[in-house]
């Protein structure tokens, strides 16, 4: 018995109202696809995420998000965003859970 089924037996007349939750995206949505894209440069692999046009602050609270959810290094720069390692699956996984289109380029 949970807490709302105690307060029903307690209060049976009483109409209790289910709230919604709506969830704000907190970084603007675009309807082109991100690029994600994977390289080496001096021999080490790089995932760079490319073709978001969102605002700047945008893009970095977007990279700040997946270099904590995948604890890894990484930064943005010239409207890409680098994240060291190759994490295309992972990152893909994360932008489509927050609603951006993905598409995976190269290898």
């Amino acid at each position: 018995m949970d807490i709302q089924d105690q307060l029903k037996n307690l209060f049976p007349d009483h109409k209790f109202e289910e709230k919604s939750v709506e969830e704000k995206p907190d970084v603007w949505l675009q309807e082109e696809p991100i690029l994600c894209k994977y390289e080496k440069r001096k021999g080490k692999p790089i995932t760079i995420l490319d073709g978001y046009n969102g605002a700047t602050s945008d893009f970095k609270k977007l990279a700040k998000e997946i270099k904590t959810k995948l604890s890894v290094g990484g930064s943005y720069k010239d409207d890409k965003i680098i994240i060291q390692g190759d994490y295309r699956n992972e990152i893909m996984e994360i932008l489509k859970a927050k609603g951006f289109k993905v598409k995976r380029v190269g290898g």
